[in-house]
């Protein structure tokens, strides 16, 4: 007999994708079927089962992917199947997004189903302006309405005499494109035309826009400024908090698009601190690490791993795999007692820590030159180094510490390649450089976002985008592929690197 489906009704939230609940996450992480929305960000999706299904609904004015009465029909087919559902919806599923009609339908199949709430856009998005929507000094009542009703319909379902003046703060949603019509039926049932007005567009969202006036004349200011949908419209007393209450505007990266070309693993505490200062953080990994398959020379050091002096790791990737692989052939860490741990940087001496592992030597100077600086004086000649590392990795360190008398086994864990799977119309506006900032933490993150995007582009992007790279040997192979290096901090760390963005984005 075939299992029977489910159909989950998410609301996804606003578009921030910290808005998102945590219970959608778990639903998602197990969902068979993703159903989604126009408006439901990547990083969200990217919360689902790689191996779900994924179908596109999305609804723009007058483009619709599929109608709603064949939506109702995909949810309710795919959980006859014995799939379990998500539908994704933008906001929260039952304000204004016709999840009662889903939800009525499903029922209607004798499929089981269940509501996952989502942080509507009615009361974030004026937060993330701002603009709360009642003020104990201005207003204690709100109201949700469709901005979406026609002009000329015959029986309005908004009673606009109620409203005007009986609420205090009236949020209209996907109503820009009426705003003339909204205006004029608010100021013939009475609401005062000096009342206060705001449209945010792209609200939650990092290039967020704001224009405010009041019913008299906001109408004229939101042609002057070619203000487009989506937005939403709120008006009453409250909008005037916004002068005192916004606060996203205020910080370091407001405004700023910036590209993470990070390995998608290793990206994740940028990309927060980016969108925490208030920047748009677009995840571009031009690079996906990729174990070595054979990791014999790996084994054959564990055998011996006794006779080493030193294991110097030249990143998270390297101590991530040589403890996997210590795990997986159930060798005890310690294995590993009385040989010296040199780490180089901050990131890779923390990964190390976590392990309960003291390290000997971290270089004040996070490359080859930096680490042969502080080792030449402690290396005795014929002593055995152990170095696990990448394929393609400069051979200035092992050849170096060869010169000092060292004996080198080089132990190759991972390759750097070329990232694939980028979402075509990412990769058209990153070709046309629609971003203010590109991080580069890696000569393989050059070498590979060359590879991805077409060298016959990089002049063109390189005019119109700011170069930041993580060190002097990152910005040299940015350099050689036809880059101008524009910001480069002290210390070659992911945190230097951040706040050098900050520092030049403000100046």
């Amino acid at each position: 007999m075939q299992k029977r489906g489910f159909v989950y009704l998410i609301g996804a939230g606003p578009g921030d994708p910290g808005l998102f609940t945590l219970k959608g996450k778990k639903v998602l992480e197990k969902a068979e079927v993703v159903v989604y929305d126009r408006l439901i960000g990547q990083e969200i999706l990217d919360y689902a089962n790689r191996e779900a299904e994924f179908i596109y609904v999305g609804k723009a004015a007058g483009n619709h992917a599929l109608p709603q009465d064949q939506i109702n029909e995909v949810l309710v087919n795919k959980a006859l199947e014995g799939k379990i559902v998500a539908r994704l919806k933008g906001g929260d599923p039952f304000v204004f997004g016709r999840g009662g009609e889903e939800a009525l339908y499903i029922r209607e199949h004798g499929i089981e189903f269940e509501i996952v709430p989502g942080i509507t856009s009615a009361v974030a998005v004026p937060a993330y302006a701002g603009i709360p929507v009642t003020h104990r000094e201005a207003t204690s009542s709100f109201a949700v309405i469709t901005g979406h009703e026609k002009p000329g319909k015959s029986v309005s379902s908004i009673q606009w005499d109620k409203i005007s003046t009986g609420i205090g703060t009236l949020v209209f949603l996907m109503g820009v494109e009426n705003l003339e019509f909204i205006v004029t039926n608010l100021i013939a049932a009475g609401r005062s035309q000096d009342t206060p007005v705001a449209l945010i567009r792209r609200g939650t969202y990092p290039d967020q826009e704001v224009i405010s006036g009041t019913l008299k004349d906001i109408v004229h200011k939101v042609y002057d400024a070619n203000f487009q949908a989506p937005a939403i419209i709120i008006v009453g007393e409250t909008v005037n908090l916004r002068a005192e209450l916004k606060w996203r505007e205020n910080k370091p990266l407001w405004g700023a698009k910036i590209l993470v070309t990070r390995a998608r693993a290793q990206a994740s505490g940028l990309l927060e601190r980016i969108r925490d200062e208030g920047g748009e953080a677009i995840e571009f990994p031009s690079i996906k690490i990729v174990p070595e398959s054979d990791l014999s020379a790996l084994h054959s050091a564990f055998a011996v791993i006794g006779k080493y002096a030193w294991i110097i790791f030249t990143s998270v990737n390297a101590v991530d795999i040589f403890f996997e692989e210590l795990r997986k052939r159930d060798i005890d860490i310690r294995q590993l007692q009385g040989i010296k741990i040199c780490a180089i940087g901050p990131a890779t001496f923390a990964r190390l820590a976590k392990r309960g592992l003291l390290v000997d030597l971290v270089p004040e100077e996070y490359r080859a030159e930096g680490i042969l600086a502080e080792l030449k004086t402690r290396i005795q000649p014929e002593e055995q180094i152990l170095l696990p590392r990448a394929e393609g990795a400069r051979e200035i360190l092992p050849e170096s510490l060869r010169k000092l008398g060292a004996i080198v086994d080089e132990v190759i864990l991972y390759r750097a390649l070329a990232a694939s799977h980028i979402n075509p119309p990412l990769l058209e506006s990153i070709r046309k450089g629609q971003v203010d900032y590109i991080t580069f933490t890696s000569s393989s993150t050059v070498t590979n976002f060359v590879k991805i995007i077409g060298r016959e582009f990089i002049e063109d992007f390189n005019s119109r985008v700011k170069v930041a790279c993580i060190g002097p040997i990152t910005a040299e192979t940015a350099r050689q592929n036809g880059f101008t290096v524009d910001v480069m901090p002290e210390q070659y760390t992911i945190d230097a690197l951040f706040n050098s963005i900050v520092v030049d984005h403000k100046s």
